[in-house]
């Protein structure tokens, strides 16, 4: 037992160097002075947002880009009260969603693509803010790119407290593990918060069908799908201005719930790559938890390697967080305090996603 343990813990080391390789592969993005050229149609699903919303136009009317190269949809998921738009230079537009799947996201940009007037789609969401040449970056990227798929980044707009700053390093965790995934070229994770693929290629892969079963996932599975068939026109734009920043959760029953929704895509994956490293660090977090629960009944030589395999573990972990964090241009804190009680909040999460329900939006899946 104790050598599979250790097995584990190993390959967990081995996996993070392998995505802070990759995150090291991908360079931050140097555009060229370029004519804007590419118009989007930005998809927002939304679900009694009506505090959430205006933020997020006004930002979208603060963006570095000529108003008639953009549009934004909102989709309406069957909100409480209506939600009505103040007028905006750009063309914005309300439809409401139109439901055929268990997943209300998946069905509003599904509702939202035959009615968006450009090529490149974009997706995000209500309780966003986008940085002002947000457009403008992914738009040079797109000429300089042979690209029909353009993954981003997202942050937490962070207060001060510890749940906040957990989330921003859980966070940065997730993002660095997407950088570097790309970096070694076995993409299988991006965030629909900051998502853009032509509609060319969303119509050429059928959309979301073979997985609209499963509530979440709009974006991993899509992206795993055009990995799989067109992997050539998939990029990661790494780039601080065009980092889309959300707002973090304020109690730990939606954290759970939330991350217990993210989870429960990866049995389902189509990227082994992606199965095998959920698998392996979910292994890795067990064997620290299992050793942890033991200490006191370990033998001193096994209490100092268990010592020295957890400092490893924390070390490996912040590099590949701070590299993160420092392209996020993230401040957090309470690190030691959220490395340690990470593996007992993720392999909670892993399990319960395997069996349990969650909620989302007020309602139960």
């Amino acid at each position: 037992m104790a050598v599979l343990l250790f097995s584990f813990i190993i390959l967990y080391f081995l996996s993070i160097g392998i995505l802070i390789y990759g995150f090291d592969k991908i360079i931050v993005f140097e555009g060229k002075n370029t004519v804007p050229k590419t118009k989007f149609s930005i998809i927002v699903p939304f679900r009694n947002e009506e505090q959430n919303l205006p933020p997020l136009l006004e930002s979208f009317s603060n963006l570095n880009y000529p108003n008639d190269y953009f549009e934004v949809i909102l989709v309406d998921d069957d909100s409480d009260l209506k939600f009505q738009v103040s007028s905006f230079k750009f063309q914005v537009s309300i439809i409401d969603n139109i439901r055929i799947s268990n997943s209300p996201k998946k069905d509003a940009i599904s509702t939202a693509i035959p009615l968006a007037k450009s090529e490149w789609i974009i997706t995000t969401d209500a309780d966003c803010i986008v940085k002002e040449n947000w457009l403008f970056v992914l738009d040079q990227f797109i000429q300089q790119n042979n690209a029909e798929m353009v993954c981003g980044a997202v942050s937490y707009d962070c207060k001060n407290s510890f749940l906040h700053h957990f989330q921003q390093l859980d966070l940065a965790s997730l993002q660095g593990a997407t950088i570097g995934s790309f970096g070694v070229s076995q993409p299988f994770m991006c965030n629909g918060a900051n998502f853009a693929y032509t509609k060319k290629l969303f119509l050429t892969l059928k959309g979301f069908d073979g997985n609209n079963t499963i509530a979440s996932g709009d974006d991993v599975f899509l992206l795993q799908k055009a990995v799989e068939q067109f992997p050539e026109k998939v990029s990661y734009l790494k780039k601080f201005e065009t980092i889309v920043t959300t707002k973090p959760l304020d109690n730990w029953k939606d954290l759970f719930y939330q991350r217990v929704r993210w989870a429960s895509k990866t049995k389902v994956y189509n990227s082994n790559f992606g199965k095998i490293l959920g698998l392996i660090v979910l292994c890795g977090n067990l064997g620290f938890i299992f050793l942890l629960l033991r200490i006191w009944n370990l033998e001193f030589g096994i209490w100092n390697l268990f010592l020295g395999l957890l400092f490893l573990k924390i070390y490996f972990d912040i590099i590949l967080i701070q590299k993160t964090q420092n392209f996020l241009q993230a401040k957090t804190k309470y690190i030691l305090l959220s490395s340690l009680l990470y593996p007992f909040f993720s392999v909670a999460v892993a399990i319960y996603s395997l069996f349990g329900k969650y909620e989302w939006k007020g309602r139960r899946f």
